[in-house]
């Protein structure tokens, strides 16, 4: 029977807290067993322009698996903080601050050790927050976003578009601060969630182009999303009016600031935790040929793929949680070995 994703404006199965992490107020989802038992907790993160309701498939398949799960908004998004740039630092947009604030949220859900999953940014995130606090973090898995090193050298965006990654050119016009002048009012920011989830105009306009960036002439022609639609794009646009998109945008708009924290964790470039890796065979952005070089980094990891795009968490959900299950399964986590090791 397919999982039945959590509802966006009521559902029993999640509580929607708040906590203060570090100094800024950020909302999660918070989910457990019905019988308020669970065997481990799982945080879950989220990408860009998501939200922690994202992960709205996995939820419930983690909660049925005896899991307690935790999903927050990153910062700058939905019911969490979004502190302006400047006079705040753009660090707080930062990998090295999003692992930090983690941390402080396992502490305020009094979670010893956590299984840590993420998503686009989030899971970029993922990946240094294992290797901030590999104590912490005991298994790791990313849906479409694979394990790049920390690098003793500075590459910027450009620098990436000009050579190996030209298809990361939107995030130089992400970063320029001309997105949010056309994404700015409750009809451009529904057109514009619609577009990036893969609406298109009846002659097959499109919002986003990997090589350039947001088509802001088209979005008055984008129709209806498949996979964001109804109660879950009226949230969407909700949550996103709470800040307005400037503050996501802030999380390219570090890349200097990232490297400079990364420079660290040098030392720390292979990820010793057990690792799940799913790649979407047809991510525009995030291409299967990023992830070829993993293998020398993770001495533990397991690879999965599903036949989607970018947004392969509601796209396939059934697929994607299936290889999630077989993963945990395999790592003795739940199901039969789980309960073999507890006798």
């Amino acid at each position: 029977m397919p999982v039945q994703p959590i509802d966006p404006v009521s559902d029993p199965r999640v509580e929607h807290k708040t906590a203060q992490l570090n100094g800024q107020t950020y909302h999660y989802l918070y989910a457990v067993p019905k019988s308020g038992e669970y065997t481990h907790t799982v945080f879950l993160i989220h990408g860009w322009p998501d939200l922690s309701m994202g992960w709205r498939y996995q939820i419930p398949l983690l909660v049925d698996m005896g899991m307690r799960v935790v999903a927050p908004d990153m910062m700058g998004y939905g019911g969490t903080d979004a502190p302006k740039v400047p006079p705040n630092s753009i660090k707080l947009y930062g990998l090295k601050r999003a692992s930090d604030d983690i941390a402080a949220l396992a502490k305020e859900v009094n979670a010893p050790q956590i299984i840590l999953g993420g998503h686009d940014w989030g899971g970029f995130v993922v990946w240094r927050a294992a290797q901030w606090y590999p104590k912490l973090i005991t298994h790791v898995f990313s849906v479409c976003t694979p394990y790049t090193a920390p690098s003793d050298k500075y590459f910027s965006t450009e620098d990436l578009v000009k050579g190996p990654l030209p298809q990361f050119a939107y995030q130089i016009h992400l970063a320029s601060g001309e997105v949010e002048k056309s994404v700015n009012d409750e009809q451009s920011i529904r057109q514009f969630l619609s577009g990036m989830y893969g609406a298109k105009g009846p002659n097959g306009e499109v919002t986003f182009v990997p090589e350039k960036g947001i088509l802001v002439e088209n979005l008055p022609k984008i129709g209806e999303s498949k996979i964001l639609n109804g109660k879950y794009l009226d949230y969407y646009v909700k949550q996103y009016l709470n800040h307005g998109i400037h503050p996501t945008l802030n999380w390219y708009r570090q890349r200097r600031t990232n490297w400079e924290e990364d420079q660290a964790l040098l030392d720390k470039k292979i990820i010793n935790q057990p690792v799940l890796f799913i790649q979407a065979t047809h991510d525009g952005v995030l291409k299967p040929a990023m992830a070829k070089s993993m293998d020398n980094f993770i001495p533990k990891l397991t690879k999965g793929e599903v036949e989607a795009a970018h947004w392969a968490l509601i796209q396939k959900p059934e697929e994607t949680n299936a290889i999630i299950r077989q993963w945990l399964e395999a790592e003795g986590l739940v199901g039969k070995k789980k309960r073999e090791s507890s006798l």
